[in-house]
């Protein structure tokens, strides 16, 4: 504690401008003397939130600078990272709280260092939406810089799953449309992030998520070239081991969705995606992008719908992952719905349907209200807007219906129980060549030998009808078809299963369509 005396403080405060004098002199007539103890003189003045306990230890360690940034009043530390300090800070004439990120000194003598900050300020600054931080001002004089940014109220998602361990599913889709609506809007202006991970997403204390920190988007190839290694690779270093390992260039929004993917993931698992290690040869290695856990393994209750577009966000391959935000927003507002439809299910389901006796885990759903569904149908296909086209134009026509993303899963459930689907359709237009292999297998194997089938093929994929293996019962689909056109080669197709019991049908009755 400093031996100045309460008196001293007091005039200190005044000359920095962190008190006026009509404060000081409501403070003195409280005590009724201006010889009282340092201690109390400081606990009233933050008692009456007149300074705050951080104003109050920079000023008694005898600090004169940090406690404005032009016209804003520092309140007290936000946070702190490798490159800046963020602040909670009021305007000192209009009372707006606002936050002011700063640039650490040791950056700040560099030009290249602090002009891609600013830089990176600017480009914010451009961006104007719900779900993007919003950057009032950059600022950047002698050796200060800073950004006057929109406060928000609330926890960064990291501290937010620290709290939570993991968040719901519905929860989880909500908060991902926030912040891929935030990440379509810099799309839409051609920038990307480039600096995705879970501390850069705020959540405010309404629920809304908002992205900050466009990190080096600002950053052209040139000007990267000058700024300090640290300070560019250390927020790159992920970025530049998934285009190592892709081959795909730096400004590739595709690589902004893996890592949204990322974030995704951890929400819904309460686990990292990737292994975290600050080892740089390790970060660096493609075996951290090859041993990524499938979420659906780490906790089976995540809905398919919802595990799936995580899947195709992290697909390795970044022409088999999505290609936009917008694409990923599209699939996002369906599994919205999906999962609203299925608690309105859950609602309505009987307990008796819940556990039905030889119930396998693999939910299907309820085809006309009645639970009488006389045939079963399994729907490979990765889009998740046209699994949902799919499941309601089957369902309408009686149909259970089995939905599944992965051509290999399907080949392993009907491998193991046969008698699971009485027909199974695979949709080759996004899944690929790996639709055509998985429909081949089904015919060479004994168990699944006799299973009616039908493979869809889009115009570009007409080549591969000289390798699909055909049969009565296992026949060619051209896209575009209709629904109607569809249901009716289903009702040709289904009679031709043989051998099916009606036991091995109703066997199946968890009202879900997870596979």
């Amino acid at each position: 504690m400093s031996r100045l005396t309460a008196e001293q403080l007091a005039q200190r405060a005044f000359d920095l401008g962190l008190v006026d004098e009509r404060q000081l002199q409501s403070v003195w007539s409280e005590f009724g003397s201006h010889h009282v103890a340092v201690d109390e003189f400081l606990q009233l003045l933050v008692r009456r939130e007149i300074l705050t306990n951080y104003q109050v230890e920079r000023l008694t360690n005898g600090e004169r600078t940090g406690f404005f940034f032009g016209d804003y009043k520092v309140l007290y530390l936000v946070g702190a990272g490798s490159f800046a300090r963020v602040y909670r800070a009021v305007h000192q004439h209009t009372g707006e709280v606002v936050a002011v990120k700063v640039l650490r000194k040791r950056y700040s003598e560099k030009p290249a260092d602090y002009k891609a900050f600013v830089r990176e300020g600017l480009l914010g600054k451009s961006l104007r939406h719900k779900n993007i931080v919003r950057i009032y001002r950059v600022t950047s004089q002698k050796q200060v810089h800073f950004i006057v940014m929109e406060f928000v109220e609330g926890r960064n998602l990291r501290q937010f799953i620290k709290i939570r361990k993991k968040i719901e599913p519905a929860e989880a889709v909500r908060l991902m449309t926030d912040i891929t609506s935030g990440l379509q809007c810099a799309f839409e202006r051609a920038l990307t992030h480039r600096d995705l991970k879970i501390s850069n997403v705020l959540v405010a204390s309404n629920g809304t998520a908002k992205l900050v920190d466009f990190g080096l988007a600002a950053v052209d190839e040139t000007l990267a070239d000058d700024v300090s290694p640290d300070m560019v690779n250390a927020r790159t270093i992920d970025y530049a081991a998934l285009e190592r390992a892709t081959g795909v260039r730096r400004d590739d929004t595709r690589s902004d969705i893996y890592f949204l993917g990322c974030i995704f993931y951890h929400m819904l698992s309460g686990k990292p995606a990737l292994t975290e290690t600050k080892d740089r040869v390790q970060r660096l290695s493609k075996s951290r992008f090859l041993d990524v856990i499938p979420v659906q393994r780490l906790d089976p209750t995540i809905p398919h719908s919802v595990s799936l577009i995580v899947n195709k966000m992290m697909m390795l391959d970044p022409d088999r992952r999505y290609q936009t935000p917008g694409a990923v927003l599209a699939d996002l507002r369906t599994a919205t719905r999906r999962l609203q439809t299925e608690k309105d299910e859950s609602n309505d389901a009987t307990a008796s349907t819940a556990g039905a006796p030889g119930s396998s885990g693999i939910g299907l759903d309820s085809s006309n209200g009645s639970g009488a569904a006389q045939h079963a149908v399994m729907v490979v296909e990765s889009s998740v807007q046209m699994q949902e086209v799919f499941r309601s134009g089957f369902r309408k026509a009686g149909y259970r219906v089995l939905l599944t993303g992965d051509p290999q899963r399907a080949l392993m459930r009907l491998t193991e129980q046969p008698s699971i689907a009485d027909c199974v359709i695979i949709n080759a237009q996004e899944i690929g060549s790996q639709a055509v292999e998985v429909f081949n297998r089904l015919a060479e194997n004994t168990l699944t030998a006799s299973l009616p089938a039908a493979i869809l093929l889009g115009e570009t994929q007409r080549k591969w009808r000289k390798h699909v293996r055909t049969a009565e019962h296992r026949v060619i689909v051209d896209m575009p078809i209709t629904m109607k056109r569809l249901r009716e080669l289903l009702s040709r197709l289904v009679p031709l299963r043989a051998g099916r019991t009606a036991g091995g049908s109703r066997a199946l009755t968890q009202p879900t369509d997870r596979l």
